[in-house]
């Protein structure tokens, strides 16, 4: 690690909040970098606001109005003299256009060149460079589709189940699995609907989805000397509706071939790709062993930290060496040191479809002890936002072996308590008892939907409160108007600028005809117009909250009528609409 004075003279905006804005402020700090926070109104009071050497408003509560505004976070940039910003994941961790305007700014992106991004984030053209390297691939449209009616020819072609995946971005946004013919069409329009709201582009290319699969991934580092090291691998097959729950390095019960292939295919991808920085190589394994490049990921991950267990690398630290232009700390892939397991803490109703539970954090004990580290992103007192990622916090248990990591795992986890919101700690409680995750490994990419039976009672249903809503005013300093933002309830009298937003809270009544909203959030769009006849099952309807599409159904066959509009917030089991 280079600790030389030069670290002095760097300064890191990160253009991210949460967990991972806490993880970069922290490595900041290790290595003798200065930080700075920024925050929309609703993150005001934040952990990573607190604990940042500074902190900058961004001002708005939607993600458009301030993680996403790339001429807000370079103004902020400027203004607090940064050398250095570093994106974390999700929002812009993954846009050319950010990465370019960091650097037209005269500042030092840390990440991959913008020209990587546009090369691996479209993920078409990766399949092409996957193909260029003899890297396991399996079939799929050579671009991206231009229409519904491209999709079902290939499904009808090739059969299902068929992936209908953003060519831009990840995370498991705007990725959709058709299984049955007749929701290829919808699904499709899901998908794009997701992709141009999470990533500003809604093409999606197709390929066949291979069944119960296995997620795999390589973690790659890679420097501006010539150096690409894969340091460690992951299995992140625990998934609901793509998104990751539980993730362990290194991916076990791989052959040897199997691990060679990741290895050699993993950094010729990123050599051919002129990769630069940390980033992750995604792989499907099929139980029939079939190993199929998914995509890359050119950014950290949310899992990173099993591997920096495993590794004994900090990861976030060699992505600042890397931006310093330094070569790598470590020049061969490190032999894993034990087993490291993460569990997701999301703030999430695990015993209700796993719907987000916006709200007030009362009580946050974390687990301690031997092979035990929780990074998290909030405290008691913390308030989800439902504009945003339900993710408060990761628990990383590592031991010497698998099993003892299940022990600990099992320990810690009994640990950990959480009020005010519901969380995913029961699941994961459940999921530390089953034969086939903690046994013969016979877990995949669907086994929560498809073979996880536990019977999870739901949480308390818990009343959000925007706590965090700012007031916002104007004071003169020294004869300068300033703007000031204070929480709304303390200044309940004064007016604000922040357009206000339509919210529907009218009780749930005991109408046999009422259509319920299923969760708190926006409806996203109707998707069969007032009026028209619907039958018993129809998807009518798609409502959205922290990230997550969820379908309105018909509970009953009749004529739909309309109670709220397009854009409205609901909250849960509020009346939507009616069918007679």
């Amino acid at each position: 690690m280079n600790t030389n004075n030069n670290n002095k003279d760097h300064k890191v905006l990160i253009a991210n909040r949460g967990e991972i804005a806490v993880r970069i402020i922290r490595a900041c700090r290790d290595y003798g970098f200065q930080s700075v926070a920024v925050y929309a109104d609703s993150d005001i009071a934040a952990l990573h606001v607190k604990m940042a050497d500074e902190a900058y408003a961004l001002g708005g509560s939607t993600p458009a109005e301030s993680y996403l505004n790339i001429e807000k976070l370079i103004s902020i940039a400027k203004k607090s003299g940064v050398t250095m910003v570093h994106p974390g994941y999700g929002f812009l961790s993954e846009r050319a256009e950010f990465a370019r305007a960091v650097n037209e700014a005269g500042l030092i992106w840390i990440g991959p060149s913008a020209e990587s991004i546009d090369i691996l984030g479209d993920k078409v053209q990766a399949r092409h460079i996957a193909m260029q390297v003899g890297a396991p691939l399996v079939v799929g449209t050579k671009d991206p589709v231009k229409d519904a009616r491209e999709v079902v020819e290939f499904a009808h072609q090739h059969g299902l189940p068929i992936a209908i995946k953003a060519a831009f971005g990840g995370g498991g946004r705007g990725l959709k699995v058709a299984w049955q013919m007749h929701e290829v069409e919808e699904l499709y329009h899901s998908a794009v609907r997701e992709a141009t709201a999470a990533f500003g582009r809604g093409e999606c290319f197709v390929e066949q989805f291979l069944h119960n699969p296995r997620h795999i991934e390589a973690q790659v580092i890679a420097d501006t000397h010539g150096n690409v090291l894969v340091v460690g691998t992951r299995d992140c097959s625990l998934q609901r509706r793509n998104q990751k729950l539980v993730e362990e390095s290194p991916a076990p019960y791989l052959s040897e071939k199997q691990l060679q292939q990741i290895i050699t295919s993993s950094t010729d991808i990123c050599r051919k790709a002129g990769y630069v920085g940390a980033g992750t190589v995604e792989f499907l394994l099929s139980q029939d062993g079939t190993l199929s490049f998914l995509e890359v990921n050119t950014r950290l991950q949310v899992e990173h930290p099993v591997t920096e267990e495993t590794a004994g690398i900090d990861l976030v630290i060699e992505q600042l060496r890397i931006a310093q232009g330094l070569p790598l700390s470590i020049n061969e892939m490190p032999k894993p040191r034990g087993h490291a397991f993460e569990f997701r803490i999301n703030a999430e109703d695990a015993g209700n479809g796993f719907l987000p539970t916006p709200g007030t954090i009362t009580v946050f004990d974390a687990p301690s002890g031997p092979g035990v580290r929780v990074d998290s992103g909030v405290e008691a007192g913390t308030t989800i936002p439902r504009t945003f990622d339900s993710l408060m916090a990761k628990l990383i248990v590592v031991g010497n072996t698998r099993e003892q990591a299940i022990s600990r795992a099992r320990r810690a986890l009994a640990e950990f308590t959480i009020e005010g919101v519901a969380s995913v700690l029961p699941f994961h409680q459940a999921v530390m008892e089953q034969a086939d995750f903690c046994g013969d490994f016979k877990v995949h990419t669907r086994w929560i939907e498809t073979e996880f039976n536990v019977d999870i009672p739901p949480a308390p249903r818990q009343i959000p409160q925007d706590s965090n809503v700012l007031t916002r005013t104007f004071i003169e300093i020294d004869g300068k108007r300033c703007e000031l933002g204070l929480p709304a309830e303390l200044l309940s009298g004064l007016s604000v600028n922040n357009a206000p937003v339509t919210k529907v809270t009218s009780k749930k009544e005991s109408n046999p005809d009422a259509v319920n909203a299923p969760i708190s959030g926006v409806l996203f769009n109707w998707l069969i117009p007032q009026g028209e006849k619907v039958n018993e099952g129809d998807i009518i309807g798609v409502m959205e909250a922290m990230k997550m599409e969820v379908q309105v159904l018909a509970h009953q066959t009749g004529t739909l009528e309309h109670s709220v509009n397009k854009g409205d917030f609901i909250e849960a089991d509020c009346q939507i609409a009616q069918i007679n």
